[in-house]
């Protein structure tokens, strides 16, 4: 399938979701990437703040674990049509920008290139870590200009059905997909699942 025709199914199935889907799933997967993967402290994790009206895995419970374990967390802004990365803390203030995602107040970009875990937003990944965002390409150039031994970890509820048929040599496979019922590895190029 073409990433149009994926973006379209993948977000009438999660239009699909109702809010108690969302939370219990979010759960599910917020269990499987402590399971899965190893945060100490003082490592820098970049995190995605979710879009609530598109029904995205809900990232709060996961981020104030990582503040409660003097984790660093960053998280995206976009200031001036570019993705920038602010620290936050328990402390920070949000707002809202026109997309309705919430936002630090501060444009005080961290300038942090060195992050152990990079925890990217979705609508589908397949099972080779091709993965179908927002058609923004805001992550794409995350990923150009981060250090390469980032994990990039993308977040669905659906499992890989289909194959994105129209990657292009720009797009920066993801590592890791976590669902509510596996994490799939993609080192290879090829998924496995490790539950």
């Amino acid at each position: 399938m073409t990433k149009k025709e994926i973006r379209k199914k993948y977000t009438e199935k999660r239009e699909t979701l109702s809010q108690d889907e969302v939370l219990l799933l979010s759960e599910r997967i917020f269990n499987n990437i402590f399971q899965f993967f190893t945060f100490s402290e003082n490592q820098k994790v970049h995190c995605f703040l979710p879009i609530s009206i598109k029904k995205e895995f809900d990232t709060q419970r996961f981020i104030d674990e990582l503040l409660k374990r003097n984790i660093r967390v960053f998280v995206p802004k976009i200031v001036d049509e570019k993705l920038i990365s602010v620290e936050i803390n328990a402390k920070t203030n949000f707002i809202k920008n026109h997309w309705g995602i919430p936002e630090p107040q501060s444009n005080q970009d961290s300038g942090e290139k060195d992050f152990d875990f990079v925890i990217t937003p979705l609508l589908y990944c397949d099972n080779q870590g091709n993965r179908v965002g927002y058609g923004k390409g805001f992550y794409d150039s995350l990923f150009e200009k981060i250090n390469s031994n980032a994990r990039k970890i993308g977040v669905n509820f659906f499992n890989p059905d289909e194959i994105v048929d129209d990657v292009w040599e720009g797009d920066i496979p993801l590592d890791y997909l976590v669902t509510p019922t596996a994490v799939l590895s993609f080192g290879d190029g090829k998924s496995k699942s490790t539950k």
